[in-house]
């Protein structure tokens, strides 16, 4: 044994604040809301939330870190650009992603809906099958900044295993 760790672990979180006229994108569907994320980029915090995961899991920084909201490049910017990128990094570490569940906290919209939508694209992003692929919703129960519809909060979980073995 070469003493590389097998499996590894990344948490990633992302939050943006709701204002009418923007677009809502989540997992890269746009989703009918007559709200949408305030941010530099497109404001996918689901995907925001899986790129930090996805980095995390081999202590490759975070997404403000790579792609900050200070460079106009990324004004913008489609969110899977930053999953994809993300999962490169993970791809020539030698890992592969084994699984992904994330978790949307959101009031107004309901996600059941196009759960399985966006799990297709996640799917499709991140170049493995809609069954390694987790989505949950959760609203704010009317309080907090969730449950007074002022923010999206997303949370992913990431697992990569190893590809050599």
């Amino acid at each position: 044994m070469d003493g590389r760790v097998r499996m590894r672990v990344g948490l990633g979180t992302d939050r943006h604040r709701l204002e009418a006229g923007r677009a809502l994108i989540l997992g890269g569907i746009e989703l009918p809301s007559p709200v949408g994320a305030v941010a530099h980029s497109d404001g996918d915090a689901l995907l925001h939330a899986i790129t930090d995961a996805l980095l995390g899991s081999l202590a490759l920084g975070d997404i403000g870190a790579l792609f900050p909201d200070t460079d106009p490049q990324w004004k913008g910017s489609p969110s899977r650009v930053f999953v994809v990128e993300a999962l490169r990094r993970v791809h020539a570490a030698g890992y592969a992603v084994a699984n992904v569940d994330t978790t949307i906290h959101l009031e107004r919209v309901k996600i059941a809906p196009h759960r399985d939508a966006i799990r297709r694209s996640v799917a499709e992003i991140l170049g493995c099958g809609i069954d390694r692929v987790g989505v949950k919703a959760k609203t704010g129960e009317r309080s907090g900044t969730v449950g007074r519809g002022e923010v999206v909060d997303c949370m992913a979980v990431v697992l990569v295993e190893d590809a050599r073995v």
